[in-house]
Protein backbone atom coordinates (compact mmCIF):
# COMPACT_ATOMS: atom_id res chain seq x y z
CA UNK A 1 0.00 0.00 0.00
CA UNK A 2 1.25 3.70 -0.86
CA UNK A 3 1.64 5.61 1.44
CA UNK A 4 -1.57 8.09 2.48
CA UNK A 5 -0.66 11.92 3.32
CA UNK A 6 -3.29 14.37 4.42
CA UNK A 7 -3.19 18.50 5.28
CA UNK A 8 -5.15 19.15 8.28
CA UNK A 9 -5.89 23.14 8.98
CA UNK A 10 -6.97 23.25 12.51
CA UNK A 11 -9.00 26.63 13.69
CA UNK A 12 -6.26 26.40 16.81
CA UNK A 13 -3.92 24.34 18.85
CA UNK A 14 -5.15 21.23 19.57
CA UNK A 15 -2.93 20.24 22.47
CA UNK A 16 -3.76 20.11 25.31
CA UNK A 17 -7.28 18.66 24.35
CA UNK A 18 -9.48 20.79 26.88
CA UNK A 19 -12.32 22.44 25.55
CA UNK A 20 -14.73 20.55 23.06
CA UNK A 21 -13.59 21.41 19.33
CA UNK A 22 -9.56 20.54 19.67
CA UNK A 23 -10.59 17.47 21.72
CA UNK A 24 -12.46 16.26 18.47
CA UNK A 25 -8.63 17.72 16.35
CA UNK A 26 -6.33 15.97 18.84
CA UNK A 27 -7.67 12.52 18.70
CA UNK A 28 -8.76 12.17 15.44
CA UNK A 29 -4.47 13.13 14.46
CA UNK A 30 -3.85 10.72 17.13
CA UNK A 31 -6.50 7.98 15.66
CA UNK A 32 -5.38 8.50 11.69
CA UNK A 33 -1.15 8.35 13.10
CA UNK A 34 -1.47 5.03 14.66
CA UNK A 35 -3.33 4.39 10.94
CA UNK A 36 0.00 5.21 9.26
CA UNK A 37 -1.86 8.61 7.95
CA UNK A 38 1.47 11.18 7.42
CA UNK A 39 0.13 14.57 8.72
CA UNK A 40 0.60 18.21 7.33
CA UNK A 41 -0.79 20.21 10.54
CA UNK A 42 -1.86 23.78 9.87
CA UNK A 43 -2.54 25.50 12.65
CA UNK A 44 -3.94 29.41 13.10
CA UNK A 45 -2.14 29.86 16.36
CA UNK A 46 -5.09 31.65 18.96
CA UNK A 47 -4.15 33.80 21.78
CA UNK A 48 -3.34 32.44 25.48
CA UNK A 49 -2.49 28.46 23.54
CA UNK A 50 1.44 27.86 23.53
CA UNK A 51 2.52 26.01 20.51
CA UNK A 52 2.51 22.44 21.47
CA UNK A 53 5.92 20.27 20.58
CA UNK A 54 3.24 17.52 21.92
CA UNK A 55 1.48 16.90 17.98
CA UNK A 56 5.06 16.56 16.07
CA UNK A 57 5.46 12.96 16.57
CA UNK A 58 1.99 12.43 14.97
CA UNK A 59 2.72 14.50 12.47
CA UNK A 60 5.17 14.88 8.90
CA UNK A 61 4.97 18.58 10.35
CA UNK A 62 3.43 20.49 12.27
CA UNK A 63 3.03 25.16 10.96
CA UNK A 64 2.09 27.76 12.84
CA UNK A 65 0.42 31.12 11.68
CA UNK A 66 -0.46 33.84 13.51
CA UNK A 67 -4.57 34.54 13.92
CA UNK A 68 -5.49 38.21 12.13
CA UNK A 69 -7.06 39.83 14.81
CA UNK A 70 -8.21 43.30 14.70
CA UNK A 71 -10.28 45.83 12.20
CA UNK A 72 -9.40 44.70 9.37
CA UNK A 73 -10.82 41.33 9.66
CA UNK A 74 -13.63 42.46 11.67
CA UNK A 75 -15.30 44.89 8.97
CA UNK A 76 -16.02 42.75 5.59
CA UNK A 77 -18.82 40.78 4.81
CA UNK A 78 -16.36 37.32 5.56
CA UNK A 79 -17.09 35.96 9.19
CA UNK A 80 -14.53 37.02 11.70
CA UNK A 81 -13.67 33.92 12.55
CA UNK A 82 -12.73 32.92 9.16
CA UNK A 83 -11.31 35.87 8.01
CA UNK A 84 -8.82 36.51 10.77
CA UNK A 85 -7.71 32.97 9.80
CA UNK A 86 -6.09 33.85 6.54
CA UNK A 87 -2.76 33.51 5.79
CA UNK A 88 -0.86 33.48 2.15
CA UNK A 89 2.44 31.14 3.78
CA UNK A 90 -0.23 28.71 4.75
CA UNK A 91 -1.77 28.28 0.91
CA UNK A 92 1.32 28.42 -0.41
CA UNK A 93 2.37 25.73 1.62
CA UNK A 94 -0.99 23.77 0.53
CA UNK A 95 -0.35 24.02 -2.74
CA UNK A 96 3.72 22.64 -2.36
CA UNK A 97 1.80 19.36 -3.33
CA UNK A 98 -1.49 17.72 -4.24
CA UNK A 99 -2.74 15.54 -1.20
CA UNK A 100 -6.31 15.85 0.32
CA UNK A 101 -7.39 19.25 2.68
CA UNK A 102 -9.31 18.76 5.74
CA UNK A 103 -10.52 22.10 6.82
CA UNK A 104 -11.20 21.63 10.66
CA UNK A 105 -14.59 23.92 11.21
CA UNK A 106 -16.38 26.92 9.42
CA UNK A 107 -13.29 28.59 11.16
CA UNK A 108 -10.34 27.05 8.87
CA UNK A 109 -12.77 27.46 5.36
CA UNK A 110 -11.16 30.82 4.29
CA UNK A 111 -9.30 29.00 1.19
CA UNK A 112 -12.35 26.34 0.88
CA UNK A 113 -13.60 28.47 -2.96
CA UNK A 114 -9.82 29.05 -3.93
CA UNK A 115 -9.34 28.61 -7.32
CA UNK A 116 -5.76 27.78 -6.47
CA UNK A 117 -7.17 24.77 -4.69
CA UNK A 118 -9.27 23.47 -7.89
CA UNK A 119 -8.93 19.86 -8.19
CA UNK A 120 -7.62 19.05 -4.80
CA UNK A 121 -9.96 17.11 -2.56
CA UNK A 122 -11.36 19.18 -0.30
CA UNK A 123 -13.11 17.82 3.33
CA UNK A 124 -15.23 20.01 5.77
CA UNK A 125 -15.15 18.36 9.29
CA UNK A 126 -17.96 20.07 10.86
CA UNK A 127 -18.44 20.67 14.28
CA UNK A 128 -21.54 22.73 14.65
CA UNK A 129 -23.72 24.80 11.82
CA UNK A 130 -22.37 27.66 13.01
CA UNK A 131 -24.50 30.40 12.26
CA UNK A 132 -27.21 28.77 14.46
CA UNK A 133 -24.71 28.19 17.32
CA UNK A 134 -23.92 32.09 17.07
CA UNK A 135 -27.65 33.10 16.80
CA UNK A 136 -28.08 31.17 19.86
CA UNK A 137 -25.04 32.81 21.22
CA UNK A 138 -26.62 36.35 20.89
CA UNK A 139 -29.71 35.08 22.30
CA UNK A 140 -27.80 34.01 25.58
CA UNK A 141 -25.26 36.83 25.63
CA UNK A 142 -26.12 39.90 28.19
CA UNK A 143 -23.80 42.21 27.22
CA UNK A 144 -25.26 44.48 24.41
CA UNK A 145 -22.18 45.19 22.62
CA UNK A 146 -21.40 40.51 22.36
CA UNK A 147 -25.16 40.83 21.29
CA UNK A 148 -24.49 42.87 18.31
CA UNK A 149 -21.57 40.92 17.46
CA UNK A 150 -23.16 37.65 17.58
CA UNK A 151 -25.53 38.75 15.75
CA UNK A 152 -23.87 40.07 12.58
CA UNK A 153 -21.67 37.15 12.85
CA UNK A 154 -24.70 34.65 12.76
CA UNK A 155 -25.41 36.58 9.59
CA UNK A 156 -21.95 36.46 7.69
CA UNK A 157 -21.82 32.79 8.72
CA UNK A 158 -25.08 31.83 7.13
CA UNK A 159 -24.01 33.69 4.16
CA UNK A 160 -20.24 32.41 4.13
CA UNK A 161 -22.05 28.51 4.76
CA UNK A 162 -23.02 28.96 0.76
CA UNK A 163 -18.99 28.06 0.18
CA UNK A 164 -19.13 24.46 1.33
CA UNK A 165 -20.82 23.72 -2.17
CA UNK A 166 -17.27 23.35 -2.68
CA UNK A 167 -16.28 20.45 -0.90
CA UNK A 168 -15.81 17.14 -1.86
CA UNK A 169 -16.77 15.61 1.28
CA UNK A 170 -18.44 17.15 4.85
CA UNK A 171 -18.07 14.86 7.58
CA UNK A 172 -20.90 15.91 10.46
CA UNK A 173 -20.42 15.37 13.99
CA UNK A 174 -24.35 14.28 14.69
CA UNK A 175 -27.28 13.02 12.80
CA UNK A 176 -29.28 16.14 13.30
CA UNK A 177 -26.33 18.31 11.03
CA UNK A 178 -26.14 15.54 8.58
CA UNK A 179 -29.32 16.03 7.60
CA UNK A 180 -29.67 19.43 7.78
CA UNK A 181 -26.70 19.82 5.41
CA UNK A 182 -27.74 17.35 3.36
CA UNK A 183 -30.65 19.76 2.54
CA UNK A 184 -28.61 22.47 2.16
CA UNK A 185 -26.30 20.53 -0.10
CA UNK A 186 -27.59 17.78 -1.97
CA UNK A 187 -25.26 17.21 -4.72
CA UNK A 188 -22.42 16.91 -2.12
CA UNK A 189 -21.17 14.09 -0.25
CA UNK A 190 -22.34 14.04 3.35
CA UNK A 191 -21.85 11.56 5.89
CA UNK A 192 -22.24 11.27 9.75
CA UNK A 193 -18.54 10.82 11.80
CA UNK A 194 -19.07 11.26 15.07
CA UNK A 195 -16.64 13.41 17.11
CA UNK A 196 -12.72 11.49 18.37
CA UNK A 197 -12.33 11.99 22.26
CA UNK A 198 -10.58 10.88 25.03
CA UNK A 199 -12.17 7.52 25.99
CA UNK A 200 -11.18 4.58 25.31
CA UNK A 201 -13.42 1.99 27.63
CA UNK A 202 -16.37 2.56 30.20
CA UNK A 203 -14.46 3.99 33.54
CA UNK A 204 -17.96 3.70 35.93
CA UNK A 205 -17.33 3.27 39.49
CA UNK A 206 -19.69 1.39 41.75
CA UNK A 207 -22.36 2.31 44.07
CA UNK A 208 -23.56 5.57 44.68
CA UNK A 209 -22.77 9.86 45.32
CA UNK A 210 -24.53 12.42 47.01
CA UNK A 211 -24.11 15.05 44.40
CA UNK A 212 -25.25 16.10 40.88
CA UNK A 213 -22.89 17.44 38.42
CA UNK A 214 -23.11 20.04 35.88
CA UNK A 215 -19.54 20.78 33.90
CA UNK A 216 -18.51 22.92 30.96
CA UNK A 217 -16.61 26.13 29.81
CA UNK A 218 -19.23 28.18 32.03
CA UNK A 219 -17.61 31.16 30.26
CA UNK A 220 -19.61 30.23 26.82
CA UNK A 221 -23.03 32.07 26.70
CA UNK A 222 -24.44 28.87 26.17
CA UNK A 223 -23.29 27.20 29.64
CA UNK A 224 -23.46 30.31 31.11
CA UNK A 225 -27.61 29.98 30.34
CA UNK A 226 -27.64 26.35 31.38
CA UNK A 227 -25.80 26.72 34.54
CA UNK A 228 -28.15 30.07 36.03
CA UNK A 229 -31.16 27.67 34.65
CA UNK A 230 -30.27 24.70 36.83
CA UNK A 231 -29.29 27.71 40.05
CA UNK A 232 -32.42 29.04 39.48
CA UNK A 233 -35.08 27.33 38.23
CA UNK A 234 -34.14 23.34 39.78
CA UNK A 235 -31.43 23.12 42.67
CA UNK A 236 -32.78 26.25 44.23
CA UNK A 237 -36.44 24.37 44.79
CA UNK A 238 -34.59 21.36 46.59
CA UNK A 239 -32.08 19.83 48.73
CA UNK A 240 -30.04 17.57 46.43
CA UNK A 241 -26.32 18.99 46.35
CA UNK A 242 -25.32 20.46 43.09
CA UNK A 243 -21.93 21.29 42.17
CA UNK A 244 -20.81 23.49 38.78
CA UNK A 245 -17.46 22.59 37.75
CA UNK A 246 -15.51 24.57 34.71
CA UNK A 247 -13.69 26.88 33.15
CA UNK A 248 -14.20 30.49 34.19
CA UNK A 249 -17.26 30.84 35.91
CA UNK A 250 -19.01 34.36 35.19
CA UNK A 251 -18.96 36.38 38.95
CA UNK A 252 -22.63 36.38 37.98
CA UNK A 253 -23.05 32.56 38.54
CA UNK A 254 -20.90 32.34 41.84
CA UNK A 255 -23.02 35.00 43.22
CA UNK A 256 -26.27 32.87 41.90
CA UNK A 257 -24.87 29.65 43.70
CA UNK A 258 -23.18 31.40 47.05
CA UNK A 259 -26.80 31.85 47.79
CA UNK A 260 -28.01 28.47 48.17
CA UNK A 261 -26.58 25.89 50.45
CA UNK A 262 -26.65 23.02 48.08
CA UNK A 263 -25.25 24.90 45.30
CA UNK A 264 -21.25 25.31 45.32
CA UNK A 265 -18.42 26.13 42.18
CA UNK A 266 -15.36 24.64 41.45
CA UNK A 267 -13.52 27.13 38.80
CA UNK A 268 -10.88 25.65 36.92
CA UNK A 269 -10.65 22.16 37.75
CA UNK A 270 -7.67 19.99 36.04
CA UNK A 271 -8.50 17.01 34.33
CA UNK A 272 -7.63 15.20 37.50
CA UNK A 273 -9.89 16.86 39.39
CA UNK A 274 -12.99 17.17 36.44
CA UNK A 275 -12.32 13.37 35.69
CA UNK A 276 -12.65 12.35 39.72
CA UNK A 277 -16.14 14.73 39.84
CA UNK A 278 -17.91 13.43 36.98
CA UNK A 279 -16.87 9.41 38.29
CA UNK A 280 -18.17 10.24 41.73
CA UNK A 281 -21.40 12.16 41.11
CA UNK A 282 -24.35 10.29 41.37
CA UNK A 283 -26.22 12.15 38.41
CA UNK A 284 -24.00 14.01 35.94
CA UNK A 285 -26.57 16.39 34.71
CA UNK A 286 -26.19 18.35 31.23
CA UNK A 287 -28.63 20.92 30.23
CA UNK A 288 -28.30 22.69 26.58
CA UNK A 289 -30.45 25.01 24.67
CA UNK A 290 -28.36 24.77 21.46
CA UNK A 291 -28.93 21.79 19.50
CA UNK A 292 -26.58 21.46 17.18
CA UNK A 293 -23.02 19.96 16.89
CA UNK A 294 -22.27 17.05 19.75
CA UNK A 295 -21.65 18.24 23.00
CA UNK A 296 -18.54 15.97 23.90
CA UNK A 297 -18.99 16.46 27.48
CA UNK A 298 -21.74 13.67 27.22
CA UNK A 299 -19.78 11.36 25.77
CA UNK A 300 -17.22 11.93 28.94
CA UNK A 301 -19.81 11.63 31.22
CA UNK A 302 -21.13 8.50 29.74
CA UNK A 303 -17.96 6.69 29.45
CA UNK A 304 -17.04 7.90 32.78
CA UNK A 305 -20.20 9.16 35.09
CA UNK A 306 -23.35 7.23 36.69
CA UNK A 307 -26.26 8.14 35.82
CA UNK A 308 -26.89 11.09 33.32
CA UNK A 309 -29.79 13.20 33.12
CA UNK A 310 -30.23 15.77 30.31
CA UNK A 311 -32.71 17.52 28.29
CA UNK A 312 -33.89 16.67 24.73
CA UNK A 313 -30.78 19.13 22.73
CA UNK A 314 -28.14 17.98 24.58
CA UNK A 315 -28.91 14.46 22.77
CA UNK A 316 -30.02 16.24 19.30
CA UNK A 317 -28.91 13.89 16.52
CA UNK A 318 -26.53 11.87 18.53
CA UNK A 319 -28.56 8.50 18.58
CA UNK A 320 -27.70 8.12 22.83
CA UNK A 321 -31.21 8.70 23.78
CA UNK A 322 -30.75 5.01 24.84
CA UNK A 323 -28.34 5.80 27.16
CA UNK A 324 -29.83 8.76 29.09
CA UNK A 325 -32.37 9.96 31.38
CA UNK A 326 -34.23 12.60 29.97
CA UNK A 327 -35.85 15.52 31.28
CA UNK A 328 -37.37 19.37 30.09
CA UNK A 329 -38.86 21.21 32.76
CA UNK A 330 -37.71 22.37 36.13
CA UNK A 331 -40.65 20.12 37.63
CA UNK A 332 -39.28 16.65 35.20
CA UNK A 333 -35.92 17.65 36.64
CA UNK A 334 -36.46 17.39 40.05
CA UNK A 335 -38.65 14.59 40.09
CA UNK A 336 -35.68 12.43 37.92
CA UNK A 337 -33.12 13.92 40.13
CA UNK A 338 -35.77 12.30 43.09
CA UNK A 339 -35.80 8.64 41.46
CA UNK A 340 -32.04 8.42 40.90
CA UNK A 341 -30.79 9.63 44.27
CA UNK A 342 -29.69 6.81 45.69
CA UNK A 343 -29.77 4.52 42.64
CA UNK A 344 -26.90 1.76 42.16
CA UNK A 345 -25.78 2.29 38.68
CA UNK A 346 -26.64 -1.30 37.54
CA UNK A 347 -24.41 -3.39 35.16
CA UNK A 348 -27.27 -3.80 32.82
CA UNK A 349 -27.09 0.22 32.10
CA UNK A 350 -23.17 -0.27 31.81
CA UNK A 351 -23.70 -3.69 29.01
CA UNK A 352 -26.12 -0.91 26.73
CA UNK A 353 -23.34 2.04 26.95
CA UNK A 354 -20.48 -0.14 26.07
CA UNK A 355 -22.67 -1.97 23.03
CA UNK A 356 -23.92 1.66 21.79
CA UNK A 357 -20.41 2.88 22.11
CA UNK A 358 -18.32 1.12 20.80
CA UNK A 359 -20.73 0.34 17.91
CA UNK A 360 -20.65 3.92 16.98
CA UNK A 361 -18.39 6.75 18.77
CA UNK A 362 -14.99 4.41 18.79
CA UNK A 363 -12.33 6.36 17.58
CA UNK A 364 -10.30 3.19 16.22
CA UNK A 365 -13.68 2.75 13.98
CA UNK A 366 -14.26 6.13 13.06
CA UNK A 367 -10.68 6.49 11.73
CA UNK A 368 -11.38 3.95 9.10
CA UNK A 369 -14.48 5.18 8.42
CA UNK A 370 -12.53 8.58 7.51
CA UNK A 371 -9.79 7.46 5.83
CA UNK A 372 -11.94 4.92 3.55
CA UNK A 373 -14.11 8.25 2.40
CA UNK A 374 -11.07 10.36 1.86
CA UNK A 375 -8.90 7.88 0.59
CA UNK A 376 -11.03 5.22 -0.81
CA UNK A 377 -10.14 2.45 0.82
Amino acid sequence: MSERYLHIVSFDVPFPPNYGGVIDVYYKIRALHKMGIKIYLHIIEYPGREQAPELEPMCERVFYYPRKLGLKSAFCLKPYIVKSRRSEDMINNLLQDDHPILFEGLHSCYYIDDQRLKGRKLIYRESNIEHQYYINLFKAERNPGKKAYFLVESLKLLFFQKKLKNADLMLVVSEYDTNYLKSKFPHNDVRFLPSFHSNEELNIIEGTGDYALYHGNIEVPENEAAAAFLINKVFAQTNHRLIIAGMNPPKHIVELAAKHRNISVIANPDDEELFSLIRNAQVNILVTFQATGLKLKLLNTLYNGRHCLVNLSMLNGTGLNKLCYTAETPAELKKMLDELSGKPFSKTEALARIELLKANYSNSANAQRLVSAVFGE
